[in-house]
């Protein structure tokens, strides 16, 4: 026992060692490409998950702020319909003919009064709240790339200090370097320390206005269409009423073949008859209802058949990535712009969605900045060779990434 005791301290010693070794190789790697001693902020990358979780509940409820109107739309589209259906069956001796006919009037206003409020007060909220993402998110990805900069020249200038052979010139324009970079990272890591907590904090006071906002509404609108309901109501009783027993005809809709029936009262069409389904027209042309204002509706289901199908806005871009040449030759296979390749001489880790992840060996083609502006120095614009092979799409492939990875090779 005591043997195999022995025996197992020595293999843990063995295997501790192997670590220890391989950690500190794996080290000598990371300095060796830069990418060791890298700066870090968990505070801040902390506020960068709070941002991105907030965008994201920001957009889905904005996605569905947009289907409940579509909804409220839908709605009114139906109960307009089904008060034209009264107009048209309300014989013109019946009494409460004209009541009928105001009250109807009365339930597309209160409809279309509900539908425009929620836009102003709910949806306009909505998209001004979400406009300031796009800026700040953008903030984020430059202050990553700073941050690659600023550790570049940290790491350069600590080079050039502790070489063997020092050369005192190199070094000072190191020093310039470094403290230049400093300085735009740090102005720009300042303002987002400040800005990100406060954008977090202000989702509490957003949510509680904007739902307070959606329920007064919705509330209001029911104790109004509750009101010509009960209007509604006291007609109909007072039709019945004024007929006694005798019976009377209930107008045909223009669409039934068959000959009316005799009711006592105004009582509901058996199920599958034209007048117990009304028919609600379905728009699939992509201009808005008379009165309304263009936008997304409810989308239809096999379950919501009777309620409008939805106008889908399709927004596409084409991107010609080919370039012509006759009989087939020339670089058809070359992006539109490409200028020249690059090979990634080390891996670089994507810090945001705009940015190349690339291992050692991907071949790069670099081409142009859609806007020279948005260009930071110290940056390149391209798409891997491998995605342009395989999809031709640069809108889905292009991205920026550090100069200082790669090395020119055509």
């Amino acid at each position: 026992m005591a043997e195999m005791g022995s025996k197992g301290v020595t293999a843990g010693k063995i295997a501790s060692n192997v670590q220890k070794k391989l950690t500190r190789a794996q080290e000598k790697v990371l300095q060796k490409l830069g990418k060791a001693d890298e700066t870090k902020d968990e505070q801040f990358e902390q506020c960068v998950q709070n941002f991105n979780k907030q965008l994201t509940e920001g957009t889905r409820l904005q996605k569905d702020l947009r289907t409940y109107l579509a909804s409220v739309k839908a709605m009114h589209e139906a109960s307009k319909k089904l008060s034209e259906c009264l107009q048209e069956v309300y014989e013109p001796d019946w009494p409460g003919r004209d009541e009928a006919n105001k009250i109807a009037e009365n339930n597309d206003l209160l409809w279309m009064d509900y539908h425009q409020k929620l836009v102003d007060q709910a949806l306009l909220t909505m998209d001004t709240y979400l406009g300031q993402f796009p800026d700040i998110k953008s903030r984020i990805a430059k202050r990553g790339r700073k941050l690659v900069d600023y550790d570049s020249a940290r790491h350069h200038f600590e080079s050039l200090q502790t070489a063997k052979k020092k050369d005192e010139a190199k070094i000072a324009k190191a020093e310039e370097e470094l403290i230049k970079a400093q300085k735009v990272f740090e102005e720009m890591n300042v303002d987002l320390q400040e800005e990100l907590p406060s954008l977090w904090n202000s989702r509490v006071g957003f949510y509680v206005n904007t739902f307070q906002s959606i329920a007064g509404l919705e509330e209001n609108f029911h104790k109004e269409m509750s009101k010509l309901n009960q209007n509604l109501n006291d007609v109909l009783v007072n039709l019945e009423k004024q007929h006694g027993s005798n019976t009377f005809t209930i107008k045909a809709q223009p669409s039934d073949n068959a000959p009316a029936k005799g009711n006592k009262s105004p009582s509901p069409p058996p199920d599958g008859s034209p007048a117990a389904t009304p028919e609600i027209r379905v728009n699939h042309e992509p201009e808005p209802a008379s009165g309304a204002s263009p936008g997304a509706t409810l989308p239809k289901s096999p379950s919501q058949s009777s309620l409008p199908a939805v106008v889908v806005e399709t927004f596409s871009a084409t991107v010609n990535g080919t370039v012509e040449g006759s009989s087939g030759a020339g670089r058809v296979d070359l992006p539109p712009g490409f200028m020249f390749k690059v090979q990634a001489q080390h891996d670089y880790t994507a810090t945001d969605t705009d940015e190349l992840q690339l291992k050692a060996g991907d071949v790069v083609l670099v081409i142009p900045f859609q806007n020279p502006e948005e260009q930071d120095e110290g940056w390149l614009m391209g798409v891997k060779e491998s995605d342009w092979n395989q999809h031709k799409e640069l809108e889905k492939c292009r991205g920026v990434f550090p100069e200082n990875f790669t090395e020119r090779v055509q």
